[in-house]
């Protein structure tokens, strides 16, 4: 951090987190095949989730430009739809889409968060400026180059997430979505180092959404389009830098009007580790169910326990889950669950609907399955405990797992087997299992929102890497576009 009187009017020196953040976003030389391999998988895995996620009226109604006509032909296309749009708003709907139905990839350290939230900015961005350099005979951006910026915004967001807790203060983890992809956004659209500086010093003064909308009794749908709201805020930021707009250098560490003092209890932002290529490396995927990242691995055991106990539903006394200490913070919840944002944090919705159902599935959390008695029955019998060791062994750097387990317990005395899952299947260590997983969710979400001919060359793109890392983006989006009507 910077070290300045407050009472000089003297401009200190950036503070150091600034420039971290400044010269990887501008210098670093990705080098690793593994995140890139990883972070080829990650765009699959993203535009699947935002072409599920339009199959749902509560995310298209927020789609398209900000009022009605103010298209942008040329400008950045929405995957999955025929809207074009300024890269600022197609930013905002490629991040509501992404994140909309919680079935992105994941980051989980002090602070927690979905790192390919950033593609919102990154695919606009990169598509805006692909079609521009087409128009002026210039060279344009490759996906390989997209990935390279992937690699870069999941980095910022996962390091600055391993040893600074935002959520402890009440402060929303999108805060660092905006950070990140403002850091490369500017970047990838040319900026100067001062530049990243400026405009990222911008993003921290932002501050940081609440997490109102995620917690009871206020949880809701915008937390479904939150990350969107960042990720178009940073190209706005970026944009706003290159014009000429200035910084701010001590917007982490002023005293009194810092970002450290007023929302973060005074502490100065921690970056433990260089940046590198390490939370590619490392990221967890949701490949099977659309649930909050701490109850996958019950979800899974709940699958397990399902056709043990499908037939017994009457006969339970009590379910036990055992879960992480921010399981326990975050997602036990009790009480009515007013709508889909609020189930889909609850562990004991998560945990009722596979041990009922033998599935658990976005359309799950609607209202339409929610009105089912045995759900509510079920969760009311539930009790979820911390388990010290799934909260050791989340922490630790060395296995980053997410354990849960679930055990059910019967009237006449018997019970379930106790069910432990250390880490799932979109965990580092279970790639090699949870990869086809993940190719079959793209292919499946692909199908069903294209039509057969479309459907067919878009997975013979991605079945191709070498072919696809050297598309340009433009050629990429084009294809992912659907004509007439925005769907």
């Amino acid at each position: 951090m910077s070290a300045h009187d407050s009472k000089s009017a003297e401009r200190p020196a950036p503070d150091s987190a600034l420039v971290a953040i400044a010269e990887y976003a501008r210098n670093f030389r990705v080098k690793s095949a593994g995140a890139t391999e990883t972070a080829r998988y990650c765009l699959m895995d993203t535009l699947a989730c935002g072409f599920q996620a339009l199959k749902y009226p509560a995310c298209r109604k927020l789609l398209g430009p900000v009022v009605p006509g103010a298209v942008m032909p040329g400008g950045a296309r929405v995957p999955g739809t025929s809207y074009e749009l300024d890269p600022v708003q197609a930013a905002f709907n490629i991040g509501a889409m992404i994140r909309w139905l919680d079935f992105n990839d994941t980051w989980l350290a002090a602070e927690w968060g979905h790192p390919s939230d950033n593609l919102g900015g990154l695919l606009a961005v990169s598509d805006y400026l692909a079609r521009h350099a087409v128009m002026s005979g210039r060279a344009p951006l490759t996906v390989r180059e997209l990935l390279a910026a992937m690699i870069k915004a999941h980095e910022i967001q996962g390091v600055l997430a391993l040893e600074n807790s935002f959520n402890r203060v009440g402060l929303d983890h999108v805060l660092l979505v905006r950070v990140a992809s403002t850091a490369v956004v500017t970047s990838l659209l040319g900026g100067t180092l001062e530049q990243v500086v400026n405009a990222v010093s911008n993003a921290w003064i932002d501050g940081g959404a609440l997490r109102t909308y995620r917690h009871a009794p206020n949880t809701g749908s915008r937390k479904s389009w939150a990350a969107g709201d960042a990720t178009s805020r940073a190209v706005r930021l970026a944009l706003i830098s290159l014009s000429g707009e200035m910084g701010y250098p001590s917007a982490l560490s002023a005293k009194t009007w810092g970002f450290s003092d007023v929302l973060f209890r005074g502490k100065p932002i921690s970056l433990p580790q260089p940046f590198g290529t390490y939370v590619m490396e490392n990221v967890l995927f949701k490949i099977s169910y659309p649930a909050e990242f701490h109850a996958q691995t019950a979800v899974e055991a709940a699958m397990t326990l399902h056709p043990q106990v499908a037939g017994r539903l009457e006969d339970i006394e009590r379910v036990v889950i055992e879960t992480q200490e921010p399981g326990v913070r975050i997602i036990d919840k009790v009480g009515p669950l007013a709508n889909p944002a609020d189930r889909d944090h609850c562990i004991q919705y998560m945990v009722a609907v596979p041990l009922i159902f033998g599935r658990l599935t976005a359309e799950d959390y609607e209202d339409g399955v929610a009105r089912d008695p045995r759900i509510d029955r079920l969760r009311e019998r539930m009790q979820v405990r911390e388990n010290p060791t799934f909260t050791s062994e989340y922490y630790d750097a060395a296995k980053r797992y997410i354990g849960n387990a679930v055990q059910v317990f019967f009237r006449d005395g018997s019970a379930s087997p106790r069910v432990q899952v250390d880490y799932p299947i979109g965990h580092r260590k279970r790639r090699a299992e949870g990869m086809p997983v993940l190719v079959r969710k793209f292919e499946t979400s692909v199908d069903a929102h294209f039509g057969p001919k479309q459907a067919e060359r878009i997975k013979a793109m991605f079945a191709a890497p070498k072919s696809l890392d050297a598309l340009p983006v433009n050629e990429l989006m084009a294809a992912l576009v659907t004509n007439g009507t925005a769907t």
